[in-house]
């Protein structure tokens, strides 16, 4: 993509009342806007990040046999009456709307007793089953706090799986399965080093469930870390948590963390509550077993943003970055031009991500847009690095760049 093709334009500031570091490098960049607190819409560069993480999520959850599908985000009062939370007292984030007939609606905040309700359609024996479904949809919350960017919205992408099973055990099997896919996601966005299944309060979903927590100064969340045994446990939960799991209070450590995905298991309670049922292979009728997986995508990217930017702007892992090298041609030479042309074709042809800065802009504030904005690698063609059959070229993260020719360019870049 040439920079002279986006209608966005990078920024020195972002909005006064904007106080999260995240959403401030996100707006300067280009990658966000701000529509209200909590509410952002997602630019083009910000898409290519989104679809990206969307990618490493899709094949683990496709690795684990779930089927991608999207739910209406209109929600219907009387399926949400059969499990209870449709009253505000029990879930107090509902968006609720009306039809112009008067009829009542809410705005999908989860997903879970819809999928139970399609279900029902679907399922009657126990060759039916396990069922695994999941999808990628705007959820709306109507949550009190709004203030951290993207990693706290009213409106915001999630990834939400629902499975089905026949037994207990079978459920246990595939939860276990969940963690571990999901603790492949992290690892592949670079969070894996820092984040912890966490023993945590169900909410308004279970009495208990395993969160994903990222340590990260700017996270709304504490929990209390044993890093030799590997356990982790939310602050909420923390007394209940250590009587249960037999361990000391005094060898936890106190860490500020963002909650990066969460998974419920539901037993059989819901479909219980709401009619699904299946015919063993016995001819009995018997209760589903359900659980709920959830990874916020938004959410996500707002930590990435928020951990691994510096001084000078983002820092995007290469495996979600909206393109690997940003190409910045300095001057207006024709040999200059020639050369970052052919290598914008050659790189692209090749299927590596490419945002060419064409601009007739001085050398400043080109370097200073592609530390902005958090590309990995930046190629600078001049009439010096022309002379020499050469290319400078620095990470997004070195102290100085480095002169590379073609094949070594090439080389560095996989191919």
């Amino acid at each position: 993509m040439r920079v002279s093709q986006l209608f966005t334009k990078t920024s020195k500031t972002a909005p006064a009342d904007e106080v999260s570091k995240n959403a401030q490098l996100l707006i300067r960049g280009g990658y966000v806007y701000k529509e209200m607190a909590g509410v952002y819409a997602y630019l083009p560069l910000g898409i290519m990040v989104l679809e990206n993480i969307k990618k490493i999520v899709r094949e683990e959850m496709n690795a684990i046999q779930s089927n991608e599908l999207i739910m209406t985000a209109l929600q219907r009062q009387e399926i949400w009456e059969k499990t209870g939370r449709w009253s505000e007292e029990v879930v107090d984030i509902w968006f609720k709307t009306k039809l112009q007939d008067d009829t009542v609606l809410g705005l999908g905040w989860s997903h879970e007793e819809p999928i139970v309700e399609m279900l029902k359609n679907f399922v009657q024996s126990y060759k039916d089953l396990p069922i695994s479904l999941y999808q990628f949809q705007t959820k709306m919350r109507n949550e009190l706090r709004a203030k951290s960017g993207i990693m706290r919205g009213r409106e915001f992408v999630m990834k939400d799986m629902y499975s089905f099973h026949a037994t207990a055990e079978e459920l246990e099997t595939y939860y276990n399965e969940t963690i571990d896919a999901y603790k492949r996601v992290y690892q592949r966005l670079g969070l894996g080093d820092d984040t912890y299944v966490t023993f945590a309060s169900g909410g308004a979903f279970t009495k208990f469930s395993h969160e994903f927590q990222t340590i990260c100064d700017a996270g709304e969340d504490v929990i209390y870390l044993h890093r030799e045994k590997n356990i982790a446990i939310n602050e909420e939960v923390i007394d209940e948590a250590i009587a249960e799991l037999g361990i000391n209070r005094d060898e936890l450590e106190k860490v500020k963390t963002a909650e990066v995905g969460n998974i419920f298991n539901f037993g059989s309670q819901k479909t219980e509550e709401m009619g699904l049922q299946f015919t063993n292979n016995e001819g009995q009728l018997s209760p589903i077993y359900m659980g709920s997986y959830g990874i916020g995508i938004t959410r996500v990217m707002g930590v990435i943003a928020e951990k691994f930017s510096d001084d000078k702007g983002l820092v995007w892992p290469e495996a979600i970055a909206p393109a690997q090298v940003y190409l910045a041609p300095i001057g207006t030479d024709e040999a200059v031009m020639l050369v970052a042309d052919e290598l914008y074709e050659v790189l692209t042809a090749a299927g590596i991500g490419v945002l060419y800065d064409d601009r007739d802009e001085r050398p400043g504030a080109k370097f200073a847009d592609a530390d902005l904005l958090g590309i990995p690698l930046r190629v600078v063609i001049s009439s010096k690095t022309v002379a020499n059959a050469q290319y400078e070229v620095k990470s997004r993260t070195a102290a100085e760049p480095e002169m590379l020719d073609k094949a070594a360019l090439l080389k560095r870049l996989g191919l």
